[in-house]
């Protein structure tokens, strides 16, 4: 098992990584203390991983929560709903609320613990492989709204995150190919080297290797563990993690969340964002080309659905990271470096949402 402190100080949390850490029968109770535990999870994901939560949790009180499969189920009304169970089963200050899912589940579970009387806590059991690497670390948690992408939420760290590879095995190629967009994406914003060993490993990771899932998973954690402990509330570096986002977000809302993945929409907007950079002559054709070939061989759909470049524009101007009506971007300025920038001619971006969307 590999582990990887997130040191927040009072907020701190162990990140666990390893094969059957679920199953195991000594990680999850010797990580989570709370005797009343509410399990969130899905209708795909607890027949699978459900009872060997409560096996190992045995000697607790556990209530199941299971909702909808999907982002478009990501809103307020499942949260309501779990905030019901909550009531009903009269859980207090001292239980804790278990996600046991994809970044949809985490997401929706988190808001959910950070909203009941004013916050219980929350431990993250990360079952796709962009949950794993991305969603569960770094205590962002929210709903969307039809108007854009994760508008509602709150930052709300969790105890502790299990990530047992053996559940990717269960994972559709289609959920483990868009995990590994987030991964590309921690290498092209803050690691060359990385980069490089993704290039290499690339097949591995795709036939589930264990050895290389554990260290994209442990690489990608601990890059943006730095990140979040410089930058907790995303008020300047931590948005760097946002590269592509912007791009993916307007997809996302584009498609009413039901025919993209979010990490097929982060794929595309990455190569969006490098073509950008490169039309402002920050990165080299050659460099987005070797961006472009990456996410082809990791099977990521590069070419965004058909809208206008003004209706793009529009779903860009909802974006969180909007400052006095200004979009701001995470462009590159070399593969393994990335700003942060409002500060770019507009007809760049008018060109590039033109040459993808029109």
């Amino acid at each position: 098992m590999l582990k990887l402190e997130v040191a927040l100080g009072e907020r701190a949390y162990p990140i666990l990584i390893g094969e059957s850490l679920l199953s195991d029968g000594k990680t999850l109770p010797a990580s989570i203390s709370a005797q009343d535990i509410l399990l969130v999870s899905n209708t795909t994901v607890a027949p699978l991983y459900a009872d060997r939560v409560r096996d190992a949790l045995q000697d607790r009180r556990v209530v199941d929560v299971r909702l909808p499969d999907g982002e478009q189920h990501k809103t307020l009304d499942n949260v309501s709903r779990v905030l019901d169970v909550l009531v009903a089963n009269r859980f207090g200050r001292d239980s804790l609320v278990i996600a046991l899912g994809g970044g949809v589940v985490g997401d929706l579970a988190g808001f959910s613990a950070a909203c009941y009387q004013r916050g219980v806590a929350f431990a993250q059991l990360p079952t796709t492989l962009l949950s794993q690497v991305d969603s569960s670390v770094g205590g962002k948690t929210g709903v969307n709204h039809p108007g854009g992408k994760n508008l509602i939420g709150a930052f709300h760290q969790p105890r502790v995150v299990i990530s047992d590879t053996a559940t990717l095995r269960t994972l559709p190629a289609r959920e483990l190919r868009a995990g590994l967009a987030e991964v590309i994406k921690y290498a092209l914003v803050f690691d060359v080297a990385f980069l490089g060993w993704l290039e290499q490993h690339l097949d591995d990771l795709l036939a589930l290797d264990a050895a290389a899932l554990a260290h994209a998973i442990y690489r990608s954690c601990e890059l943006k563990a730095q990140v979040v402990l410089r930058d907790e509330h995303e008020q300047g570096e931590r948005a760097l993690l946002n590269f592509g986002h912007t791009f993916g977000h307007a997809i996302e809302t584009a498609t009413g969340y039901t025919e993209w993945l979010h990490g097929e929409a982060v794929a595309a907007g990455m190569l969006i964002a490098a073509d950008m950079s490169s039309r402002l002559g920050l990165l080299p054709a050659s460099d987005v080309q070797r961006v472009r070939l990456l996410l082809q061989r990791a099977g990521l759909a590069i070419d965004p659905p058909r809208m206008t470049a003004s209706r793009a524009m529009q779903l860009m101007g909802v974006d969180k990271k909007v400052r006095a009506g200004r979009i701001r971007l995470v462009l590159l300025e070399a593969l393994g470096r990335a700003r942060f920038t409002a500060d770019y001619p507009d007809d760049a971006l008018a060109a590039t949402l033109t040459e993808y969307f029109d």
